[in-house]
């Protein structure tokens, strides 16, 4: 078996065939424009997607509108706000949690050319080609990725009260990714939870977990991806005082008792 390190030299030494091209109105439909730069790189994850992912099955969402609707446009929506914003060029720090492929993670350092992302996933294989693909793009100085449980990261010194923002793409139900996203806010910080489906049974079941956690849900915004790639919510809770010391609670615990009494697979996200 090759080793991985040399797999990731390799990486390096290929020649990629060309990014799939993006639809043209994307970004007046996102209300963002990249800088030449920015494509530079959007394009170049694409080429280190591919490559990574034909060894490992990272995603399915690799090429075309899979690629740049599915995985960059629907990264980066629900952070319009603060690209728009002076803080886009803020030295912020943020933490993905669950990144898998690197999404929204690798995506998100790219928008925002000046903050700094920690890529959290629980395995390993995926972490070292998140790693690498970072490294590929240059951004190994301001992208850190950790290989650990989530519920670890909430309770260590390095992660817990540390991140302007924190960040969770499908991962699981709302209650849950709460318990692992608010414990590692700064004060004034935000969490993101990215979801397909929100109804008011889901709203219903998140309130008892945001008391326990000492947060509350600060806006929920809908939107429909382009060329009918369907509906996405984005919800931002926002913490009301210090998270009480024992959340997140041992590892597997948050997911199979959520706060609240809540489910514990996401709905239709």
């Amino acid at each position: 078996m090759q080793d991985p390190k040399e797999k990731h030299r390799s990486a390096q030494r290929m020649v990629f065939p060309p990014a799939s091209p993006h639809p043209p109105e994307l970004w007046e439909q996102l209300g963002w424009h990249p800088s030449d730069r920015q494509l530079t790189l959007l394009q170049g994850l694409q080429q280190q997607l591919r490559h990574w992912n034909s060894q490992l099955n990272l995603t399915r969402l690799v090429e075309g509108n899979d690629y740049w609707i599915a995985q960059v446009f629907d990264s980066l929506w629900p952070l319009l706000p603060l690209l728009q914003s002076e803080q886009a060029g803020a030295p912020l720090d943020l933490i993905d949690v669950g990144t898998g492929g690197g999404f929204p993670g690798l995506a998100v350092a790219i928008a925002l050319p000046h903050a700094r992302l920690t890529l959290v996933d629980s395995v390993g294989r995926k972490v070292m080609a998140v790693r690498a693909m970072a490294e590929a793009l240059g951004l190994e100085h301001r992208v850190e990725v950790r290989c650990e449980r989530v519920e670890r990261s909430g309770q260590s010194r390095q992660c817990r009260g540390s991140f302007h923002w924190a960040l969770a793409r499908a991962v699981a139900s709302a209650p849950v990714v709460a318990e692992y996203l608010v414990p590692l806010l700064a004060p004034g910080g935000r969490a993101l939870l990215y979801r397909g489906q929100w109804t008011d049974g889901d709203q219903a079941a998140l309130e008892p977990a945001l008391n326990l956690l000492r947060a509350r849900l600060e806006r929920c915004e809908r939107l429909e991806l382009p060329a009918g790639r369907g509906l996405r919510h984005a919800l931002v809770l926002a913490p009301e005082g210090p998270c009480p010391r024992q959340y997140p609670r041992a590892v597997g615990l948050p997911s199979k008792h959520p706060l609240g009494g809540g489910p514990t697979q996401p709905s239709g996200a």
